[in-house]
C-alpha cells in the first residue's frame, strides 16, 4: 500500500464538505495528504484603469479562503490525515494543473452542479474545461445527488461513499486497461466493481448476425479477463455486457446497480468497439449524476 495523496480544489460556490469528507475512506488504502486548494481567478485582481493591482482584494480573498480550510482541515486531521494549504492567484484550471503535477497527486478531486433540469445535473464550464486540458492526472469529478423537495426546493444529498461500489466501463483500449490498473490499487476502499462493455449502435448495425455473435463472444471472455484481474487483486467483480447507445446504457446501468460511481478512460479505440472512450466519456462525467472517475 504505497502513500499517497489528493489535490481537491473548490472555488467555495456548492457545498462540498460531504465530497471531501468521503475521501476520507482512501486512508485504508494509503492516502496520507490532502491538498486543500482554491485559485482566485486573476481577473479578480488584476489591473483596473488608474487603479493598478488589487493587492487589499487579494488579501481578502485569500485570508477568506485559509479561514474556510482550516475549518476543513479539523475533521481532516480527526481522520489521520495530514492537510496542506494551497491558495494561488492565476488562471485556475492551468494553475489546478501546475500544483498536482508539483505535488505529483494520484488525483484530483474537483466539479460542482449546474442546475438545468431535473433530468440534467452538468458540471460546471471550468470542471469541464479541467478534464480537457488535464491529460496526465486522474480526475474525480463531484457529483452529490439532487432532489427536489415537494415546494420545489433543490436539496443536495449526502455522497454515497464513492469507491465502494464502483462501476468500470472499458473499450479494450490500453487507457481502459490503464484505468482497470487503476482502480484495482483502491483495493480494502471497494466491496465489488461491475465492469461494463458497450457494443455500440454503429458496430451492431454494420455487421451481419454471426459477426454480431463473435463479436458478443469475444467481449464476454474479455470482461472475464478484467474480472480475474480484480479478483486476483483481491476485490469482487461482476460483469455486464449491453448493447445501444454508449452513454445511455452506462449511464442506466449506473443507476439500475445504485453505482457510487463511475470509471472511464479519456480516449480510446478498438477494432471491436470502435471510438468509444474520449468524448462519450466527457458526456457522461457532464450528465451523469453520480460522481465520475476519468482516467486520461
Amino acid at each position: 500500500m504505497k502513500p499517497f495523496k489528493v489535490l481537491f480544489a473548490t472555488n467555495f460556490k456548492e457545498p462540498v464538505l460531504d465530497f471531501l469528507t468521503a475521501l476520507f475512506d482512501l486512508k485504508k488504502v494509503g492516502l496520507k495528504e490532502i491538498i486543500l486548494t482554491h485559485i482566485i481567478p486573476r481577473d479578480e485582481v488584476a489591473y483596473v484603469p488608474f487603479g493598478g493591482y488589487m493587492k487589499d482584494e487579494e488579501e481578502r480573498l485569500r485570508e477568506e479562503a485559509k479561514i474556510n480550510f482550516e475549518d476543513w482541515q479539523k475533521p481532516i486531521s480527526q481522520a489521520g490525515i495530514k492537510s496542506e494549504i494551497c491558495i494561488e492567484v492565476g488562471n485556475t484550471i492551468p494553475k489546478i494543473v501546475e500544483i498536482a503535477e508539483t505535488e505529483k497527486v494520484k488525483f484530483i478531486a474537483a466539479g460542482h452542479k449546474k442546475r438545468t433540469t431535473l433530468e440534467k445535473i452538468v458540471i460546471g464550464s471550468h470542471t469541464l474545461e479541467l478534464l480537457r486540458w488535464n491529460k496526465k492526472i486522474p480526475t474525480l469529478i463531484n457529483k452529490s445527488p439532487i432532489h427536489v423537495e415537494p415546494g420545489g426546493e433543490w436539496v443536495i444529498q449526502p455522497s454515497d461513499h464513492p469507491f465502494r461500489r464502483p462501476l468500470l466501463a472499458t473499450d479494450w483500449s490500453e487507457i481502459s486497461n490503464k484505468a482497470l490498473r487503476f482502480i484495482a490499487s483502491f483495493k480494502g476502499a471497494i466491496d465489488r466493481v461491475n465492469v461494463v462493455h458497450v457494443i455500440g449502435l454503429n458496430i451492431a448495425k454494420g455487421i451481419n448476425k454471426t459477426e454480431l455473435r463473435r463479436l458478443e463472444r469475444e467481449s464476454k471472455e474479455r470482461l472475464e479477463t478484467y474480472c480475474r484481474y480484480l479478483k486476483n487483486a483481491g476485490i469482487d467483480a461482476e460483469t455486464h455486457l449491453l448493447a445501444g447507445r454508449t452513454e445511455e446504457e452506462i449511464l442506466r446501468l449506473s443507476k439500475e446497480l445504485k453505482s457510487t460511481m463511475i470509471i472511464l478512460g479519456t480516449t480510446g479505440k478498438d477494432r471491436l468497439s470502435g471510438f468509444f472512450l474520449g468524448s462519450v466519456s466527457h458526456r457522461i462525467a457532464e450528465i451523469s449524476d453520480r460522481p465520475t472517475f476519468l482516467i486520461p
